[in-house]
């Protein structure tokens, strides 16, 4: 049986920095697929396809081909801040750390970007449902699984302060069912950050 478990909300009306995304140019070499491109620069299938209307089948690739890879490294280390204040709360008492997945951050940020895209505030998106029928449509397979939400809060340790500080939220980060975590962030018009961690243990 799978273990599920959603958690919280948490809102706080503050502002940040914007958050830039960058690109750069990946020549193909001989071997490449899209997918290997993907896995080294840990970018969604999805997002460089549609960064590349180019080309016009993403089956055939040749080498010498330039592919755009779109960057979000200034969103990624904020994400992977996260990640590491969350192992070392899981340190201080004595529990193994967590493995950054950087597919599951890719369906967190979509989930905090959908948050942003719809106006909402949820586990429950308009789009994807619950979160874990959302890690299940990306491919994303577990025996358990958790969400932990937030928004307003401005850098890695205020939204790490304001989950541990959660009973549910704490929870979920010091939970021994997991052995996984990705963290998405996104930003709304007025600079706005809506955090997503998702947690789960793979079959």
């Amino acid at each position: 049986m799978k273990k599920k478990i959603l958690l919280g909300f948490l809102f706080a009306l503050m502002f940040t920095t914007n958050v830039f995304a960058q690109s750069e140019v990946h020549t193909v070499k001989s071997g490449d697929t899209m997918w290997k491109i993907s896995v080294k620069y840990e970018i969604g299938l999805s997002e460089i396809i549609s960064s590349n209307p180019q080309i016009k089948n993403p089956d055939l690739i040749y080498p010498g081909q330039k592919i755009n890879i779109p960057r979000i490294d200034e969103v990624k280390t904020q994400e992977e801040e996260v990640i590491r204040l969350v192992n070392i709360e899981r340190a201080r008492y004595g529990l193994p750390a967590l493995k950054s997945n950087w597919q599951l951050s890719r369906v967190a940020r979509y989930k905090s970007q959908d948050m942003v895209d719809k106006g909402y505030f949820s586990h429950t998106s308009p789009t994807y449902g619950s979160p874990f029928k959302m890690m299940e449509s990306f491919g994303v397979r577990y025996s358990a699984a958790g969400e932990n939400i937030a928004m307003g809060l401005r850098t890695p340790a205020e939204v790490m302060n304001a989950w541990m500080n959660s009973p549910g939220h704490r929870n979920n980060i010091l939970s021994r069912s997991f052995t996984e975590i990705g963290v998405g962030l996104a930003k709304d018009s007025i600079g706005r950050l809506y955090w997503t961690q998702m947690f789960i243990k793979p079959y």
